[in-house]
């Protein structure tokens, strides 16, 4: 819905300016890169400060050319950084009132312009529920938070006289991902399961040397997993455009694999294999 407007607003520019485009979705990338790393440094989900998130996060955009695209689920994406980036800071508080009606708000934001992460409701009750002791008035504040852009979208159709059921809720319909096999698709698959596994290893492991909120922090960054992969079964698309979404939380493990893993040698492979891989795909692959 909101996507489509800004799109429009662009296109005039878009028209005179086709690189316009592309530019926004490295920039998008750039700073949803840097504010990974900024998350997972203030919060101290590692044992040092690095900026291995970052990295992981702009090699794993690259290997597949959709993830590249000015979309709408790259748009969303800057938005769920800051709720689970909001969902961490209300483990200190007292009152968390405030920030937990300013998550739901941003979230029901980001179903407007990608509605199939409305799914992201049941993970952002979860998240409360780990990061926090149960409060019925922060659950019914964060409910509200979510339905409030959808009541000022309804309140401006309604005044506008363009009132229409379709226009404030979308269909969406739940089926199997549509996947077109190919090498180059298990090559990127590949290379986003072995770190990710590699990470999930390092994590457990040192499960107990970290602080309780690091270790629910670790919780909610599967269950985020878990959100993004649900998406995909009610925004089936025959392209990886709507997967990147799952690139927030296998960064954060990739960057696990490449910290913790005591033979050097092994990330080090996997960088390098993963930038050959990306240099591939540019010249005797799909590209982008």
């Amino acid at each position: 819905m909101l996507f489509q407007t800004i799109l429009n607003f662009l296109q005039p520019t878009g028209t005179s300016f086709p690189m316009l485009y592309p530019l926004l979705a490295y920039m998008f990338l750039f700073l949803q890169a840097i504010a990974l790393t900024r998350f997972i440094n203030t919060q101290r989900m590692m044992n040092r400060s690095n900026y291995l998130a970052g990295m992981s996060y702009l090699l794993i955009t690259s290997l597949f050319p959709e993830w590249n695209y000015f979309s709408a689920p790259l748009l969303v994406n800057s938005i769920l950084l800051f709720v689970l980036s909001a969902l961490f800071k209300s483990y200190h508080l007292q009152q968390a009132k405030g920030i937990v009606f300013n998550a739901g708000l941003a979230l029901g934001l980001a179903s407007l312009i990608y509605f199939p992460v409305i799914t992201f409701v049941l993970w952002m009750l979860f998240g409360l529920m780990v990061m926090r002791p149960f409060r019925i008035n922060e659950w019914f504040l964060c409910l509200l938070g979510i339905v409030t852009p959808y009541y000022f979208y309804a309140a401006g159709i309604f005044i506008f006289d363009e009132w229409d059921w379709m226009k404030l809720v979308r269909p969406f319909y739940i089926g199997l991902p549509d996947v077109r096999q190919s090498g180059w698709l298990a090559g990127s698959t590949f290379l986003l399961a072995v770190p990710f596994l590699m990470g999930g290893y390092f994590v457990q492991i040192n499960l107990r040397r970290m602080l309780i909120q690091v270790r629910k922090g670790w919780s909610l960054l599967l269950l985020f997993l878990l959100a993004a992969f649900i998406v995909q079964f009610i925004s089936v698309s025959s392209n990886f455009e709507t997967w990147v979404i799952v690139a927030i939380p296998l960064a954060a493990f990739h960057a696990c694999s490449y910290l913790y893993s005591t033979l050097r040698i092994v990330p080090n492979l996997l960088f390098w294999l993963s930038v050959a891989f990306i240099i591939a795909t540019q010249y005797w692959g799909p590209g982008w």
